[in-house]
């Protein structure tokens, strides 16, 4: 079969035997990929390393196998899903993916619609509801979400916005980020390359319940630690440039949390059925018209060029949205 291999920090067309599926797994047609942070990080690391790696995460295929221990998918279903950092990627013309992990797709979405949302759907979901515990019910939640124009931000603050009474407050800086994230339902919208205690205090709020950091947390901690409520939540996803100096957390009694959307495949976690379970979740809320894609490019076909053109996108931290790469 054809896949794309990185290797020594290249992306790079190879030919490769087809994979069989194990007892849980699906065996994956792929039709549509999506390029993550996640992605360019192992591929920089690659060059270090010299380990070669088929990457992809963020998938939208065909079922055309399963193993015996599979129920509740059958040959032809269109499914999608947001891999295992463990085991080779969906930047290949099949896959094997761990059934647990997979849903069908949204009917009413296509594949590079459908393919921009597992990972970063899975992770925002991850932060709001089992890092962060929000609540569906009324509260004075105030979040505040950093860097809201990317892809984990597009999908969170429509999750915050549609599942829970909290108000949402995005960062983003150039006018078509802004206009972005104001569309997906932000109720504020302050510029993160100002002080965001400025931005807070221009938008009439004096402090924020929740802090939820998507890029760049050692440039914004220090203003966070200012403007978030004693006994706040503070979450993150990135790996900061700095260490962060956590002892300024105590006096307001806040907690941290770090979500790392792999950790149940990595582990194989007792509940790692939930991510299947939420992925079908997102599905229902996107087919009754209560979420909406954050595609914003697609390329074709998925190959090392096309695959190395999305990287490129990814790492000039320009993008709104997801660059999408189809067959």
């Amino acid at each position: 079969m054809r896949a794309v291999l990185a290797s020594h920090g290249q992306l790079k067309d190879i030919e490769t035997d087809k994979p069989s599926p194990g007892p849980h797994d699906l065996l994956v047609q792929v039709n549509a990929v999506s390029v993550n942070p996640v992605d360019t990080k192992v591929l920089a690391r690659a060059k270090d390393t010299g380990d070669d790696k088929i990457l992809g995460f963020d998938a939208v295929g065909t079922v055309v196998d399963m193993g015996a221990e599979v129920k509740g998918f059958t040959a032809g279903d269109r499914v999608w899903y947001a891999g295992d950092v463990t085991r080779p990627g969906s930047n290949a013309e099949y896959q094997c993916v761990d059934a647990r992990i997979a849903s069908i797709a949204p009917q009413s979405l296509n594949d590079a619609e459908a393919a921009a949302l597992p990972l970063t759907s899975l992770t925002a979901w991850e932060l709001l509801f089992d890092r962060m515990h929000c609540p569906a019910v009324y509260d004075d939640r105030v979040i505040l979400v950093i860097g809201g124009a990317g892809g984990v931000g597009s999908i969170l603050i429509q999750l915050a916005k549609k599942l829970t009474k909290a108000t949402v407050v995005a960062t983003a800086s150039r006018d078509e980020s802004k206009a972005w994230v104001k569309n997906l339902g932000a109720d504020y919208v302050i510029d993160h390359s100002e002080p965001l205690s400025a931005g807070l205090a221009a938008a009439g709020l004096a402090d924020v319940t929740d802090v939820v950091s998507l890029t760049h947390t050692e440039v914004h901690f220090d203003d966070v630690m200012q403007i978030i409520r004693p006994q706040g939540r503070f979450a993150l996803i990135d790996d900061p440039a700095t260490p962060l100096d956590i002892s300024a957390m105590k006096q307001k009694s806040l907690s941290l949390h770090w979500e790392f959307m792999f950790t149940r495949t990595m582990f194989k976690t007792e509940d790692m059925r939930r991510q299947g379970e939420i992925l079908a979740q997102v599905a229902s809320l996107i087919d009754d018209g209560q979420l909406r894609t954050s595609l914003s490019k697609t390329l074709s076909p998925i190959n090392a060029e096309t695959l190395t053109e999305a990287h490129q996108l990814v790492l000039s931290q320009h993008m709104t949205g997801k660059v999408v790469v189809s067959r």
